[in-house]
């Protein structure tokens, strides 16, 4: 089958590999329709390169038809439409009967001291082959797949994997108060999706982006945008604050996180961690302090004292340094963690009808082949072309 497998730093081909099979009795084999490609992809593009394995399968956010099934998997059949949630969870242990799918104990990257594994996504999550393919094993089976019924397009339940949920669980962790107000700080996919459904919740949102293309895509939702240059940071945080009666918003949702490339000295640390050996290269990047940390002091000084962070980007370093004092004198509270995909699924898919109060049939800004893959990771990660949200079609 073709795959889009990683071959060093901002080197991704689309090469041919051994087909999946069934290796275990809850396993299940799909034949991919739609993968998108992530802005946690770009990660592995360059900043987690460490963790990286040559020819490692990239994506996590698949759709398809199931071709083959395990003996123990009861609940799909051949023919079956399936969306495939990011992390793999077995349904049945204690942390996935809290809801939390991404601390399953069955698949719990022992090993590395991380939480369940992750489809396409480096050997802190066991290095399972991801859905930027023709055809996808998928482990647990039994209880990870999402079935959706034939007829709409991919569109509409794609994000299912991954973009739809993530930005729910940004939503319900920060916590906005009825009525109440949130800043969502970056606007690609993830942010992008958490002001929609947070508007839809009835929620007064300010976006908050660089690109004007990603601003002009929420605005259309009822959110208040403000562009963000170098220098202008203070400016928006008293902006937004002269709407909120001068406390700041209720709640921020930080969907920034770690920077897909660096700048500066974290750039240059990034990058010599490719230089040394991999074990070295790896610790010294999971340890050091190393994120760009910008957008979360930004959300620190926005949110009102008493208000609540929402972290849904994601951060590598261990010893970041954060303002201590200032999140203990305002009270700030901070959520934040991987999505749990199946805990949100029943309260995302009402929302999935013929009205698509949320956009997603129009979500994505391409749609490309997957043979395409090496120039749709360079186009997203320098935000060329309007590239909001890429889907593969094998």
């Amino acid at each position: 089958m073709r795959a889009a497998v990683w071959n060093g730093p901002r080197d991704v081909r689309v090469e041919n590999v051994p087909d999946p099979e069934i290796q275990e009795p809850t396993d299940a084999v799909i034949r991919v329709t739609s993968s998108g490609l992530c802005g946690s992809d770009l990660h592995l593009y360059e900043v987690l390169t460490p963790f990286m394995n040559e020819g490692d399968i990239l994506g996590h956010e698949p759709m398809g038809i199931v071709e083959e099934v395990g003996p123990e998997v009861t609940d799909l059949a051949v023919g079956d439409r399936v969306t495939v949630p990011f992390q793999i969870a077995c349904g049945h242990c204690y942390m996935c009967e809290e809801g939390l799918q991404t601390q399953c104990e069955t698949t719990q990257v022992h090993d590395q001291q991380m939480g369940a594994q992750l489809f396409g996504y480096t050997q802190l999550y066991g290095a399972v082959p991801g859905g930027q393919a023709e055809y996808l094993r998928v482990p647990q089976a039994q209880y990870g797949p999402i079935k959706v019924p034939h007829g709409p397009p991919d569109d509409r339940f794609v994000y299912l994997s991954d973009v739809l949920p993530t930005a729910w669980q940004a939503v319900e962790y920060a916590g906005i108060p009825e009525g109440g107000s949130v800043a969502v700080l970056g606007l690609g996919p993830i942010g992008d999706m958490a002001c929609r459904v947070a508007a839809h919740r009835g929620a007064q949102v300010f976006g908050v982006d660089l690109i004007p293309e990603r601003l002009e895509r929420v605005r259309r939702f009822g959110v208040e945008t403000f562009r963000l240059t170098k220098d202008d940071g203070d400016s928006i945080i008293d902006e937004i604050r002269d709407r909120t009666e001068g406390r700041g918003p209720d709640s921020v949702i930080d969907a920034v996180g770690m920077e897909a490339h660096g700048s500066g000295a974290v750039r240059l640390v990034q990058r010599m961690t490719t230089l040394l050996p991999e074990s070295v290269g790896a610790k010294l990047l999971s340890e050091a302090g190393v994120d760009r940390l910008s957008a979360f002091y930004t959300a620190i000084e926005l949110v009102r004292r008493g208000g609540t962070i929402s972290l849904s980007g994601v951060y590598g370093g261990s010893v970041d340094p954060l303002p201590m004092l200032t999140l203990f004198d305002k009270q700030i509270q901070l959520r934040m963690g991987q999505a749990n995909i199946r805990r949100w699924v029943d309260d995302v898919l009402p929302l999935l009808g013929e009205e698509d109060p949320l956009g997603v049939d129009e979500f994505a800004t391409h749609r490309l082949p997957l043979d395409e893959a090496p120039q749709a990771y360079a186009m997203f990660q320098k935000k060329e072309d309007g590239a909001a949200k890429v889907l593969f079609q094998p």
